[in-house]
């Protein structure tokens, strides 16, 4: 088995596992119990499709996936970040994640 043969054959391989793992967090994403699992199974997918984009950078030898992987990664984890607090936030006001609790037992020390 030649270089070429093998790195075609891993880039394929690594296509598939992508593949199944983008199936397997979207179906997280919208079974998810809690609000929280879903955050982080978006979280996992942007990191799958940015691993896609570089992959496919290197199967094409199209530099520019890279920029869109950089790009879609830092958008990622500023949306990650924004929905972490609008989840923190939203268990905050029904106080069913004891943040209020916490609070007080703060005040009373």
């Amino acid at each position: 088995m030649t270089g070429t043969e093998f790195l075609d054959l891993a880039l394929t391989a690594t296509f598939v596992m992508l593949a199944l793992a983008l199936v397997l967090g979207f179906v997280r994403m919208v079974k998810g119990p809690t609000l929280p699992d879903r955050v982080v199974a978006l979280d996992m997918l942007t990191v799958l499709i940015v691993a896609f984009c570089a992959v496919y950078a290197v199967s094409t030898g199209e530099t520019d996936f890279l920029d869109v992987a950089l790009v879609l990664a830092l958008v990622g984890f500023l949306a990650t970040v924004a929905l972490a607090r609008f989840a923190e936030r939203r268990a905050l006001r029904s106080g069913n994640a004891g943040g209020a609790d916490a609070r007080e037992e703060v005040r009373d020390d």
